[in-house]
């Protein structure tokens, strides 16, 4: 009777106390799923990763690899582990990408592309992974007291090679890059690059189209040899659904838009993707400003530190036999548990701090940069070339400002549209 009483009070609190209560509920079952039935939560409710290990030693035993191969053991390991992850993502993915994106027109895949596209991925990510914690246990296991130091380089290595060779071997094998036809645009760029020293060396388009109507931009490379990205569905020019306009529109191809009622010329105008070439270069001017402002080195150093004193705790922790004891690990302390444990969620509030921090950092970043693009004139071009942006990723303009400051790595457009406004003032 209690409750039913208490549901009654509640059905007769004014209508926007309960709108209120309502959403408040709803949130808070959002929270307590995310947070305790999540699938992490789930495997370590259940004795998930217990359960693996001994499973990844049943496979290694039937293939003649005892206990004391415990390198190859965690290498089997790591496979099932990434292949449930993928598998029991699969189906949210395919929402996420065939419900979702499908209904707000960003999808341009088939079924059979995304599959093919999901075991590349997968192949791809084993080609890595696991190369690279075998040899990362390994000097682990051979570093004696200092461990951690050489353990440390080895990681920094290998992101350093691994960003060196993404886009010109992996991102190939997933998109096609062209270079940009020569052409005003690219003379443009050059120009631009060339007047605040950026040693550009090549300028690709990527065909992102086949994939999703998002658009993006960046550049790679270390020192005098960067070059520049630009997706197809950043250039107006190239936008496939540009060229798909007039056959949307019921229109004949027509010179210079003859006999086409204005109805219909505003319609394919509002409905144009990607951005003119001056916006196409505003773009640039604030991805270059992160450069020439050391926001990509700043990023590597604070990375590294963390990299550095994450591994330090580390060696600190590893050989307490609590940690291993808590996750239903009594009578052996495998180093890639170790590492599982202490790295996942030992340093769990640690990870949390430093990414709000890391945020508030990139939010910074993104107006110093949108500030540099304004000093090489493009402060006009920038503000109109993010509105167009937010409205071809279908973006919500309003933000929270406590939710936005905990999660958006970017400061919501609104900001940065007031931001580039008082600089077109100035």
């Amino acid at each position: 009777m209690g409750m039913w009483a208490s549901l009654d009070a509640m059905w007769e609190m004014p209508a926007e106390k309960r709108i209120f209560g309502a959403v408040l509920l709803f949130s808070w079952t959002v929270y307590l799923w995310e947070t305790f039935l999540a699938q992490r939560q789930l495997i370590l409710l259940f004795g998930g990763i217990p359960y693996l290990w001994r499973l990844s030693g049943r496979f290694c035993g039937y293939a003649g690899f005892g206990p004391e191969y415990e390198i190859t053991q965690s290498l089997v390991f790591l496979l099932l582990a990434t292949l449930f992850s993928a598998l029991t993502g699969l189906p949210w993915s395919l929402y996420n990408t065939f419900v979702i994106e499908e209904k707000h027109g960003f999808n341009q895949q088939t079924l059979g592309f995304f599959m093919k596209d999901a075991v590349k991925k997968f192949i791809v990510t084993q080609c890595i992974l696991l190369p690279v914690s075998s040899l990362l246990l390994y000097i682990i296991k051979i570093g004696g007291d200092y461990f951690f130091i050489y353990a440390w380089l080895f990681t920094l290595v290998v992101s350093l090679v691994l960003v060196t060779i993404y886009a010109d071997y992996i991102a190939p094998l997933f998109d096609k890059f062209t270079p940009l036809p020569e052409g005003k645009l690219k003379q443009e760029i050059e120009v631009m690059a060339k007047s605040i020293d950026f040693p550009l060396t090549k300028v690709y388009v990527v065909e992102g189209s086949k994939r999703s109507s998002h658009s993006n931009a960046y550049f790679y490379g270390f020192f005098k040899n960067k070059r520049i990205v630009l997706f197809d569905t950043l250039l107006e020019e190239y936008s496939v659904l540009n060229k798909d306009i007039l056959e949307e529109s019921g229109m004949e191809p027509r010179k210079d838009g003859e006999g086409d009622s204005e109805e219909i010329k505003a319609k394919v105008k509002n409905k144009k993707q990607g951005c003119k070439n001056e916006e196409v270069l505003a773009v640039l001017g604030h991805e270059l400003g992160h450069w020439k402002l050391g926001h990509t080195v700043k990023n590597i150093i604070i990375s590294q530190m963390n990299s550095f004193l994450c591994f330090f705790l580390f060696a600190v922790l590893i050989g307490r036999k609590e940690l291993f004891a808590a996750f239903g690990f009594y009578t052996s302390q495998p180093t890639l548990i170790g590492l599982l444990i202490i790295f996942q969620f030992i340093f769990s509030p640690y990870n949390e701090v430093l990414s709000f921090c890391l945020t508030v950092l990139s939010r910074r970043f993104e107006f110093q940069a949108d500030a540099f693009a304004k000093k090489l004139g493009k402060a006009n071009d920038l503000y109109s070339a993010l509105i167009k942006l937010n409205k071809d990723n279908l973006g919500f303009p309003v933000s929270d400002w406590l939710f936005s400051m905990w999660h958006y790595s970017h400061p919501p457009l609104l900001e940065r549209l007031q931001a580039l406004e008082n600089s077109k003032q100035d």
